[in-house]
């Protein structure tokens, strides 16, 4: 079933160039695989206010991001921090059911600092940065996230 919501894969490293960044080619894949009617792909260093600016320029003209990385415990993990400056309104439930979940696969699950919440029409979603967790967690989001979207979008109807 095609959508008519944009979405955007955001990775988040130090490291990573279009050449090798294997989890946000994966979470493009889930995204078209779901039926985005458009999903592009950004690729921003660990810097929480470059973060933060992507997310903001990209909340404008996009109902769904979702990042990957920079959502653990070390230094340059600066992806929930930014997400809260962007976000208006947060969406705990989505957070802790990804997390929740993810902990059937791996106890490493509980260290995601991930979060996610809305900014006008956009739903903004931290994932890990690893392809595995990637696939699992969209897993764990596809039953709600149209609706979700639904929702943001005005249409209770759905």
């Amino acid at each position: 079933m095609q959508s008519e919501f944009r979405a955007v894969a955001v990775t988040i490293s130090d490291t990573r160039t279009t050449n090798d960044d294997v989890s946000g080619d994966r979470l493009v894949g889930c995204l078209q695989e779901f039926g985005f009617a458009e999903v592009t792909k950004e690729i921003v260093r660990d810097d929480i206010d470059e973060i933060e600016a992507i997310l903001r320029r990209l909340s404008v003209d996009s109902e769904l991001i979702i990042t990957t990385g920079g959502t653990g415990f070390t230094p340059r993990d600066n992806t929930p921090e930014a997400t809260k400056r962007v976000i208006e309104r947060e969406t705990p439930g989505i957070s802790e059911e990804l997390r929740r979940r993810s902990m059937d696969a791996t106890p490493m699950a509980m260290l995601s600092r991930g979060i996610s919440g809305i900014r006008g029409k956009c739903l903004i979603i931290n994932f890990p940065g690893s392809p595995k967790a990637i696939n699992e967690c969209f897993d764990v989001l596809k039953p709600v996230l149209r609706h979700a979207l639904s929702l943001i979008a005005g249409n209770n109807k759905h």
